[in-house]
Formats: structure tokens, C-alpha cells, sequence
């Protein structure tokens, strides 16, 4: 969306952005001794910055100054579907589910586990009605908690896929795109590996016009050496190796790229997407100091802890 309807809210981000985390701020925390003294950082760092210590945080200064972008509340679906799943898993165990719901979220955690229960799907956002009612068939009937999973993690995707081509912002369809592709090269080897059935591969995978859920799907079929090959001739294959040396390198590089398109994003002046490359900035930012907390506290040398700090936006 172009025009000047954010203009305001953009300048506002603009001016916040002062406030992230710089290469010299991580070799600083990468650099001390402990979590008291990169609390000390962190707290001189954002001194009277913007909120940034949590995405709900980040969300709601963002709501703030666009509380009627409904482009943004896609960059929340992926919390919205794993709260569905901690929902319906809720149920079956008979434990509660607030402990594991992610926020931000679009939903109102409150009464997801009620509206599923009472079965008023009607009371969800529309893009997930239909996965709730299946997903809650399949996991009352079946019990396997793997295949909703599948089920709603394919379904995360294509809602993701459909609302971005609905914005007409090439921003937001290759985010959905990347991330559309990240998670099938994942489940794809995954799927592989566990040698899963056709029909469990079919529910899991979500496709796009990267890579096609067909050819995916009978890659996955042939084995490991077919699903290499086919994952090696398209524009993927970088990656598919990386996932084959390592799962937190293959992460970090769906990180990466991810931020490397909210970069572009923060260029433009209008529109929603520098709002949206905001956030996805934040959690990547989070998502750094938490691996440098873990790395802290378990003795990782600096090398292990260097590899898997993610791309800075800054």
C-alpha cells in the first residue's frame, strides 16, 4: 500500500530504529563476562528508547501509531495458528493452555479454549475457521497430535500465502513466500527422514511457486537422495545444504533472509512495510538476546556464540 496514510507512523519508527542493537552493542555483549553485566549494556543501550524487551511491547507501540493497519496483522498469524494448536492440545491433556500461548496474538486468548470447546468457530478470524474445525475433528477423533500439527502448520502457510496476495505488496508476498519455503524444505526433510507415508507428507506440505507441492512431495517419496537433488535445482539448494550440516545454521539463514527483506522494506518512506520491517527487526533483535542469554549460561565459547547471532537490521 502506497500513499501517505502511515507518513506519520513511519517517521515515528524512523526515529525509534536509533534504538537497535548495533554490531559494536552485540560484540559488547558477546564480550561480557556475564547476564549482570549485559543487563548493564542492554539497559544503557535503550535508555529512553521504545519498548523493544518483548514483541507484545513492540506490537503495541506499533498499534499505537497504526491501529487500523490491517496489513500487520498477518506478521501475527504464525502466533495465531500455534495458539490454535496449544488450544486444542490443552484439551485432550486437560491441562491449561495460557503458559503456552505466544503474544502477540489476534486472537483473544481468553476464550479460544471456550469457542473450541462450544465449537462456534464462526467466533474465529476467518482464515483460520476452517483449520480449527478440521484440526479439532482430527484430533478428537484420531488423538495424533503430529498430524494436527501438520495440518495446521500447512494451513499457517497458505493463510499467510493468501492475505499477502490480498495486500498487493510485493513486501509482504515474499515474506510469505520465504517463509512458506523455509518451513517445506524443513518438513520436507523431516518427513524424509522419518520416512512418513504419502498422505502424511501431502497434509504437511504447503508448497508455492518456488517450490511446487507435487514435485516436493514425490522428492520426499524417492529419499534422501531424490529430495537433495530436487532441493539442489532450485533456488534453494544453498540452503537445503546448509539444513543437511546443520539445523541452527539453516535457521539462522531463514532468520537472515527474512531480515534482509524487511532491510528493503525500511527504505521506503510510505506505506505500511517500514512499519512491518520494524517488527520483524524487533524479533529478530530478541531472538539474539535470547541465544546470547542460553550461550551465557551454558559456557559457550565466543566462535559457537558469533555463528548463531542473527543478521542486525542495523
Amino acid at each position: 500500500m502506497g500513499g501517505t496514510k502511515y507518513a506519520k507512523a513511519v517517521a515515528a519508527i524512523k526515529a525509534m530504529e536509533n534504538f537497535f542493537l548495533t554490531h559494536s552493542d552485540i560484540e559488547q555483549l558477546i564480550n561480557a563476562s556475564g547476564k549482570a553485566e549485559m543487563n548493564s549494556i542492554l539497559a544503557s543501550k535503550k535508555s529512553g528508547g521504545a519498548e523493544t524487551d518483548s514483541l507484545e511491547s513492540v506490537w503495541n507501540t506499533l498499534m499505537d501509531y497504526a491501529p487500523e493497519c490491517q496489513e500487520l496483522k498477518i506478521l501475527l498469524y504464525k502466533n495465531d495458528f500455534h495458539n490454535l494448536k496449544a488450544a486444542l492440545k490443552s484439551m485432550i491433556s486437560g491441562r491449561e493452555p495460557d503458559k503456552y500461548y505466544i503474544k502477540p496474538s489476534n486472537l483473544n486468548l481468553e476464550s479460544l479454549k471456550e469457542i473450541l470447546s462450544s465449537k462456534e468457530y464462526e467466533r474465529l478470524p476467518e482464515y483460520m475457521r476452517k483449520t480449527a474445525e478440521e484440526a479439532y475433528k482430527l484430533i478428537t477423533k484420531t488423538l495424533d497430535g503430529q498430524l494436527a500439527d501438520s495440518l495446521i502448520d500447512c494451513d499457517t502457510l497458505k493463510a499467510l500465502q493468501t492475505a499477502a496476495e490480498k495486500t498487493k505488496s510485493s513486501f509482504m508476498i515474499e515474506y510469505a513466500l520465504l517463509n512458506t519455503v523455509c518451513a517445506d524444505i524443513k518438513t520436507a526433510y523431516r518427513c524424509c527422514k522419518m520416512k512418513k507415508s504419502m498422505s502424511f507428507t501431502e497434509t504437511a506440505l504447503c508448497g508455492s511457486r518456488e517450490l511446487e507441492k507435487d514435485g516436493l512431495v514425490r522428492a520426499v517419496m524417492g529419499g534422501m537422495e531424490t529430495l537433495t537433488s530436487f532441493l539442489e535445482n532450485s533456488s534453494y539448494g544453498d540452503a537445503a545444504r546448509l539444513l543437511e550440516k546443520s539445523t541452527a545454521q539453516f535457521e539462522k539463514w531463514c532468520d537472515d533472509v527474512i531480515t534482509e527483506l524487511a532491510e528493503q522494506a525500511r527504505m521506503q518512506s510510505f506505506g505500511f512495510e517500514p512499519l512491518a520491517a520494524y517488527y520483524i527487526a524487533a524479533e529478530a533483535e530478541i531472538k539474539n538476546l535470547r541465544i546470547l542469554s542460553v550461550c551465557k549460561e551454558f559456557g559457550a565459547d565466543r566462535e559457537t556464540v558469533t555463528e548463531r547471532m542473527r543478521k542486525l537490521y542495523v
